[in-house]
């Protein structure tokens, strides 16, 4: 059971956890720099999967897919205290402090810092706010995200290019791209986004690619690679359906059904074909 995650302002978002659960956001729409208080954080991303210990910190690059599953500890509730550095406050700071940004970053999206007293200093001088305050003042929010802002480029100034790439993405493979990412339970706008299109430029070279529109074959994917799963690799529904961008085991279910006309429990004998893991 969810114990508490609330947003502090538009910075600052405060995790805590008794049982595993699932980061309800699959798309980061801006730069994020996470301390993990307690449990652990399986960040589930493109490029693979990064997880975030007890007493550390990542950043994570804006405009990037990725399902945050998060652990409590043993005997401990699931803690994470997390700072979005929106576009609009580093570009403040950025001529404020004369901070030239003209270059596209091309590293990795997500780095794991090395452990620093003054970041755990910064994150610790935040529990108090977050723990027992319903809000943050905007004075305080702005004097907090330009601290974790400076400290930043103190500490790892290689973070720069990182930190003040403001560029969109540029268009790419649509195919390759959502064969790669269908499992991401995000809105179309963002797989549009993602792939350097407009939703009316995405929607149409969808269609042109797929002769289908973007949210069937969304379904009709992750339930065929669902139908896979079981059949051939006997996996478990409930260890699935999260994986798969299903958002609750009901929705998964009810879908399953209209799809193939059984439920995934009636499912016994392997199949012979190929058809619906290509489907």
């Amino acid at each position: 059971m969810i114990m508490d995650e609330n947003n502090f302002g538009n910075a600052f978002l405060y995790s805590c956890f008794f049982d595993k659960a699932l980061g309800h956001e699959q798309f980061v729409p801006e730069h994020v720099i996470s301390y993990q208080i307690s449990g652990e954080t399986h960040i589930d991303h493109q490029n693979g999967v990064m997880i975030l210990k007890e007493g550390q910190i990542m950043i994570a690059h804006r405009h990037q897919l990725a399902k945050a599953f998060k652990y409590p500890a043993e005997g401990k509730e699931y803690r994470s205290l997390s700072v979005m550095l929106h576009i609009d406050r580093l570009n403040q700071f950025g001529m404020e402090n004369h901070v030239s940004f003209d270059k596209k970053y091309i590293g990795e999206p997500n780095i794991l810092l090395e452990p620093n007293s003054f970041l755990e200093g910064y994150f610790q001088s935040l529990i108090p706010y977050v723990e027992q305050s319903k809000s943050v003042s905007k004075q305080m929010e702005t004097i907090k995200v330009n601290e974790i802002i400076t400290l930043l480029l103190e500490i790892h100034p290689e973070l720069k290019t990182f930190l003040f790439d403001f560029s969109e993405p540029f268009k790419i493979d649509l195919e390759e791209f959502m064969v790669k990412n269908y499992q991401y339970n995000v809105p179309i706008e963002n797989f549009a986004k993602l792939t350097g299109r407009s939703l009316a430029s995405f929607k149409r070279d969808f269609n042109k690619i797929f002769q289908t529109s973007p949210r069937k074959w969304l379904k009709d994917k992750r339930l065929s690679e669902a139908y896979y799963l079981i059949k051939q690799k006997q996996r478990k529904p409930v260890d699935i359906y999260l994986d798969l961008g299903f958002e609750n085991l009901s929705h998964f279910y009810s879908s399953f059904r209209t799809k193939f006309g059984i439920t995934p429990a009636t499912i016994s004998t392997p199949f012979s074909t190929s058809k619906d893991r290509s489907d």
